[in-house]
């Protein structure tokens, strides 16, 4: 199918692909009211709580008010700072979920809705998008929003994210969207896509070799 046709199925791919994520996001998720701890929707949202409160120096320090051995942020910069803005939104329309040294545990139907309602957008503002640009520069006759979705809905990428909070899809998106402008030559897009990626979580350095292979193998 010619590039020109592939617009509307796009969309549907798209919304397709966000129907499936609100689906697994239904269901429960690893560590629910299970104290100490209690898993993945505690560690996210108790990111958002220190840094909403605490100055960016004590982040990523052992303080009284920032225990590391209770979910101390272990994500680059940028992972903090998409805390921060998600935290000020829960501090602004659930300010319980984020008070300072007297969340830890918190859990209601409200605040799990609007946890994963960031993991929602963040994903149909970055992956999407960077998927659907990549898979713009497959040298095949395969439609390209089929290919795109195929990627959106690798299934252990939703579970992780939907399923369990995660944010993952931003550094892959961000590392999507390096690949995609690396492969039109904007490479200083690409370094700073890349460098994005890196900065909101370290295991996009995986992806580093990949770079000279996609160069070698399209341009």
């Amino acid at each position: 199918m010619a590039a020109k046709d592939d617009g509307p199925d796009a969309i549907l791919v798209a919304l397709f692909c966000l129907l499936i994520r609100w689906c697994v996001s239904l269901e429960g998720y690893s560590g629910r009211r299970a104290p100490p701890m209690f898993g993945d929707y505690e560690a996210q949202r108790h990111w958002m709580e220190i840094t909403f409160h605490l100055p960016v120096g004590d982040w990523y320090r052992d303080t009284p008010s920032n225990n590391l051995q209770y979910w101390g942020l272990d994500y680059p910069p940028l992972t903090a700072y998409v805390s921060y803005v998600c935290g000020a939104v829960c501090q602004w329309l659930e300010p319980a979920s984020v008070a300072l040294g007297t969340s830890h545990g918190y859990e209601s139907e409200t605040h799990k809705a609007l946890m994963r309602f960031t993991v929602l957008v963040l994903d149909a503002l970055v992956f999407f998008p960077a998927t659907f640009w990549l898979s713009k520069h497959l040298r095949s006759s395969a439609n390209k929003a089929t290919v795109a979705g195929l990627v959106l809905l690798q299934p252990s990428l939703i579970l992780i994210d939907h399923g369990h909070f995660q944010y993952n899809c931003v550094s892959l998106g961000l590392a999507c969207g390096a690949a995609a402008a690396l492969l039109e030559g904007r490479d200083v897009a690409a370094s700073v896509l890349f460098c994005l990626s890196l900065n909101f979580k370290q295991m996009s350095l995986y992806y580093a070799p990949g770079g000279p292979f996609l160069i070698t193998l399209f341009r």
